[in-house]
Formats: structure tokens, C-alpha cells, sequence
């Protein structure tokens, strides 16, 4: 159901008389129609009456309801999927209104193959297509790659890609230095193969104890067989390993467990999620979910815990530090979405309580840590904001940085900070095009055009101060282009080192009335300013460096008549990279499916200075 779109007020008493009471999902949209505010009920029509209520003293909600101006309804079967859909809503329009989680990646896994005679370990993030097993989720891909550097030293199972591992000749260095045990070039038996991976797997599900009595009985074969070399090798493992587990080791429960805290402070909600599993802590994960005033720790951790696990495995128990308001309706939907009982506990006793009361303690921790940096990165706006004499306070600032290669693939960033500090999710990049190769003026134009056509689309909030990475030239080239858009009173200033590039004497250009500024080294103003405009540069790079590596892969192949996305892949793929067919002769490449005598002559004269036609 929708309602219509207009500026007018909303006609609330028209709307609920045709309103069903069943269960479902409401939208309210304000003016522009953008979603300020998603609800589930289990009856529709006595849930959204009740905003409209005039006897209702809450001066938060009356706020909201000033805004809407429609209303879209969804209606479900049952209340659990109202809960679901309204969660779903919540994590894809992020609402002003609603508890929104800032969780937009996916969790990554340890990989490991099954169809394949020498399996290989690997890391994994997204949807899991391949046929094999997968161990986690880990709170975060360094967590990850510090467990495949520590499997590696222990059981060298290979980790390697199948099409670097299926074109080997001779050993690779991680042979060398006894990371691999090299099972491309047939330097290890199956069996032997076999043993380090059904190691790898006792120590990835936390069957410690079986894996030390495995590696112990092998141990003493080897030294009733007089095998004194290969005695001491395992002799050594065993060393390894209860070193690891003695840093990883939490508890002898079995079972996948999250423990999840939740402290708010001055309208700041952290929560904190440490990953257990099979005895093992993997690490812990730190959110500041966004939440609208006057919202409770029990409001933020049952908004959380929905959101968190609408596209995840969900472990076997939950620990949480407060109860779930709607805790049946909570419990059924997990259960549902696991298709078995979710154990949520709130008063864990013994070994459990310890992982929550860590986990609260990490949560306040942090959560002090944050408001300590907002109120610094405040106090540093506000002498910005007294420093360039704007007569305004600066609570939002963009930076615009450019970046190529000698005039190729030219790309701008644009970072944005505000009182909270970085706010990497509005952070965008501008791939340049149409313009002078090196023209840094009219690339630095561009940028800011497209960026401001959004704003004044309603997109994105307009800044308070605009900055640019670079002096005079750049700054009158970007106010040109505010101006031709109308939006001559955005506060611009630009940042330039001096003569010897020295960070620390950087000059401010503002636009406003030409003034140039040199800021004292330890001028906190100048702190704010060199933070944002070094993340503007990093993140131009980062993105120029991607852009770069993206052409450097595929543009020789893309140039040949006839070779097709499908085509070029299987060919990296058959062939195992560039060099390698650049290495193949016509008859090599001719041997792949779908290219013929004419495209493999193409294809390799691509490669040897022949015409591509």
C-alpha cells in the first residue's frame, strides 16, 4: 500500500481507515520521499494509529510524525516475517530514525577444498559455492591470515592458487623456508598429504587434545622405528602447538559461541561481539550502530542482533549482557532462520561468565576511547571553525584529492569527516574522463560537479567546509564549477605544502576573500586539516593503484577482435596469467575451446608486435 506523494501534511485519518489489521511492515517517507523511519507490527492498523494519537506526551515521536508525509505498508503472513522484512528495510535504507547496524561486509571463513587430490587451504569471504569445508566466521581477514600463517608453520598444507599450483615445474619458495611441503612437483606422498590436513581440520574444529595424541603416537612410531629425524620433527610440532594454544586456548566447551555487550554513553551506543568457537577465541569485533535519542541498551542490542544475523550462520548460543525486548518473537526467528534452537543466554555462570564480563569491560573501553576522539575531533572543528573566522560552526568538511600516472587513469577522492571523525560510508571515488591528461584543475572541476549535482539531488548532506589538495589554481577552478551549479556558498579552502614540501608548512588558500594562512606546526586546526587531506590522498592512490592493476591485467587481451570476457578468462585461467600466454605459441592457444587459427594468430601477435586488427 501506498500512499501519495505530496508536500502536504499527512491526512493520517484518511490513511487508517482503509488500513488492514494485519501483520506487516510500515515505511514513513518524509517530504522527498526518503525513508526516515521503518516499523514492524502485528497489527498494522492499531500500531501505526498510535503514532498519530494526540494523547501520546512523547516529544521524540511527535517530532518524527511531523515529518512524514506517506507511508508505505507491507503486509506479511506473520509477525516473525515483519521482523525479518523490517530488518532487512532497516540495514538497506538506514532510516534517521531507526537503530541502524554499520556492518555492510560480509564475514570472511578459512577454505577448504574437497575435490581435489592435494586440497588446498585457503581464505574465503562471500557466498559459499565451492564444494569443500569452511571454518569461522572470523571477526576480520587479519584474524584470518594470522591463522593460515600459523597452519602453515604447523602442517604446511598447501595454500596456494589451483592455477599457480597446476603449472608448477619446480618447487616455489615457500617449499624452501618449509612452509609447503610441495605436492605440485610430487615431493610428498598422498597419505602423508592427507595426515597434515585431517591435522589442519582437528586444529580449525578445536579438537586439541585428539590432535596432540594423533602427533604424540606418531612420535613414538617414529622412534621405535629408529626414524630419529622424523621423531624430532613431530616432537617439534607438538612444541608449536601447544604454544599456539596457549594463546588461543579460552575454555575446554565445546560449541560456537558469540558473546555480545552493549554500553551506551552521552547517546553513543558500542557493542561488542566476541567469537568463540570450539574453545578457541577468534578475536573480537568492535560497532557503533547509529541510533536515534532516548533508545535504551536493550532497544540497541535487540535491533543488533537481528540485523547482525540476517545473512549469517548463527552459532549454537548467544551471551548477552541485557534481555531482549521482544525475546520470544526474537527467539522464534532465529530458531526459524537456523532451523534449530539459538541457546540465548543472560545470566551465564562459570567460564561463560568471564567471556561476558571481558567482553562489557572491552565495551566500555572502547566506547571511552570514541567519545575521547568525537570530543577531540570537536574541539579541533570548532578552532577551525574560529581560525578561518567563517562565522559559522564546521561540523561536516569533504576533502577532494586527484591522482594519476602521468595523465592516465585519473581518478578523485573525496573523503568526508565529521564531529564523530572519518565517515568512511559516504567516502566516494570519481573515475575522470574527457579531460586533458594532467589537467588537475578542470579533473579537481569535474569531481566536485558530480559530487554537488548529487547533493543538490538531496543524495548526500552539503559540507560545512570544502577543502582541496592543492593551492590558488585548483581552488578558483573548483569555486567556478560551485558557481555554475548555484552553490557559490559552500566555504572552500585549499591546502598546499611550501616550497620544500615539508608537512607542517602547509599554506591555506580561502577562496572566500583570498587570504593565505600559515598554521604553527602544533595549531590543532591544522591537525584536522592534514588528517583529511591525507586520507583524500590515500584513498585517491588506493583507488588509482586498483584502476591501474585493473588495466595492466586485461587491456592487451580486451584490444583483440573476438575475444570475449568468457574467452579471455578461460584463457587466464587454462594458461594461469599474462606471462604466461604471452609465453604460449598459436598451436598452445589454439588448444583452448572456442579460439581458432585466425584468434590465436591475433592473440599472439598481440603479444610479439604483430597488428591487431
Amino acid at each position: 500500500m501506498d500512499t501519495t506523494n505530496n508536500t502536504t501534511a499527512f491526512d493520517s485519518e484518511h490513511f487508517l481507515k482503509t488500513l488492514t489489521q494485519k501483520p506487516g511492515v510500515y515505511q514513513m517517507l518524509d517530504a522527498k520521499q526518503h525513508c526516515i523511519y521503518v516499523g514492524k507490527a502485528k497489527n498494522l492498523k492499531k500500531r501505526v494509529s498510535s503514532y498519530f494519537n494526540n494523547k501520546d506526551k512523547d516529544l521524540k515521536k511527535k517530532v518524527m510524525v511531523s515529518h512524514v508525509r506517506a507511508i508505505n505498508v507491507v503486509v506479511t503472513h506473520t509477525e516473525g516475517e515483519a521482523l525479518l522484512l523490517e530488518n532487512q528495510l532497516i540495514k538497506q535504507l538506514k532510516p534517521r530514525y531507526n537503530i541502524c547496524l554499520r556492518d555492510d561486509k560480509s564475514y570472511p571463513y578459512i577454505y577448504l577444498s574437497s575435490e581435489h587430490d592435494f586440497p588446498q587451504l585457503s581464505f574465503h569471504r562471500g557466498a559459499k559455492k565451492l564444494k569443500g569445508r569452511y571454518f569461522g566466521p572470523y571477526p576480520s581477514a587479519g584474524a584470518v591470515r594470522d591463522s593460515l600463517h600459523v597452519l602453515q608453520k604447523l602442517f604446511p598444507v598447501r595454500q596456494c592458487d589451483d592455477s599457480f599450483y597446476k603449472n608448477r615445474s619446480r618447487p616455489c619458495l615457500q617449499h624452501q623456508i618449509k612452509r609447503c611441503t610441495a605436492p605440485c612437483v610430487g615431493l610428498i606422498s598422498q597419505q602423508d598429504y592427507r595426515d597434515d590436513v585431517e591435522h589442519t581440520v582437528l586444529f580449525l574444529e578445536g579438537k586439541n587434545k585428539r590432535l596432540i595424541n594423533g602427533i604424540v603416537k606418531k612420535m613414538e612410531q617414529a622412534a621405535s622405528s629408529l626414524d630419529f629425524e622424523k621423531a624430532a620433527h613431530f616432537r617439534d610440532q607438538i612444541a608449536q602447538l601447544r604454544k599456539v594454544l596457549e594463546r588461543q586456548y579460552v575454555s575446554a566447551s565445546d560449541g560456537d559461541i558469540d558473546v555480545i555487550a552493549c554500553q551506551i554513553t552521552d547517546n553513543m551506543a558500542c557493542v561488542q561481539v566476541f567469537f568463540i568457537r570450539n574453545g578457541q577465541h577468534l578475536g573480537n569485533r568492535t560497532f557503533f550502530p547509529r541510533m536515534p535519542r532516548g533508545k535504551t541498551e536493550e532497544d540497541v542490542l535487540g535491533a543488533f542482533v537481528v540485523q547482525f544475523y540476517l545473512d549469517k550462520v548463527l552459532p549454537k548460543a548467544l551471551i548477552l549482557s541485557h534481555k531482549l525486548r521482544e525475546s520470544e518473537l526474537i527467539q522464534q526467528v532465529l530458531n526459524e532462520k537456523a532451523e534449530r534452537k539459538i541457546n540465548i543466554v543472560y545470566q551465564p555462570r562459570g567460564d561463560r561468565s568471564r567471556w561476558l564480563s571481558m567482553a562489557k569491560n572491552n565495551t566500555v573501553t572502547a566506547l571511552n576511547q570514541k567519545l575521547l576522539s568525537r570530543e577531540n575531533t570537536r574541539d579541533r572543528l570548532q578552532k577551525l571553525s574560529d581560525l578561518l573566522a567563517f562565522g559559522q560552526s564546521i561540523n561536516r568538511i569533504e576533502c577532494f584529492d586527484i591522482s594519476h600516472l602521468q595523465g592516465d587513469q585519473t581518478v578523485a577522492s573525496c573523503v568526508v569527516l565529521d564531529d564523530n571523525g572519518p565517515l568512511k560510508s559516504a567516502y566516494r571515488r570519481f573515475n575522470i574522463k574527457d579531460v586533458t591528461a594532467g589537467d588537475d584543475y578542470a579533473a579537481l572541476a569535474q569531481a566536485v560537479s558530480r559530487r554537488f549535482t548529487r547533493a543538490k539531488k538531496g543524495e548526500h548532506q552539503v559540507p560545512d567546509l570544502l577543502i582541496i589538495d592543492g593551492g590558488k589554481g585548483q581552488v578558483n577552478a573548483v569555486t567556478q564549477a560551485l558557481g555554475e551549479l548555484n552553490c557559490s556558498d559552500v566555504n572552500v579552502i585549499g591546502v598546499s605544502k611550501g616550497s620544500d614540501r615539508k608537512v607542517g608548512m602547509e599554506k591555506i588558500y580561502c577562496a572566500s576573500d583570498g587570504r593565505q594562512l600559515i598554521l604553527a606546526s602544533d595549531e590543532p586546526a591544522l591537525l584536522v586539516i592534514q588528517q583529511i587531506r591525507d586520507e583524500a590522498h590515500r584513498f585517491a592512490i588506493s583507488g588509482h593503484r586498483q584502476q591501474r592493476g585493473r588495466v595492466k591485467k586485461t587491456s592487451m587481451l580486451e584490444s583483440i577482435q573476438g575475444l570475449g570476457p568468457k574467452r579471455r578468462q578461460l584463457l587466464l585461467k587454462q594458461f594461469g596469467g599474462l606471462r604466461e600466454i604471452q609465453a604460449a605459441g598459436v598451436e598452445d592457444l589454439c588448444s583452448i575451446d572456442g579460439i581458432n587459427q585466425a584468434l590465436g594468430q591475433r592473440i599472439y601477435d598481440c603479444f610479439h608486435d604483430g597488428d591487431v586488427n
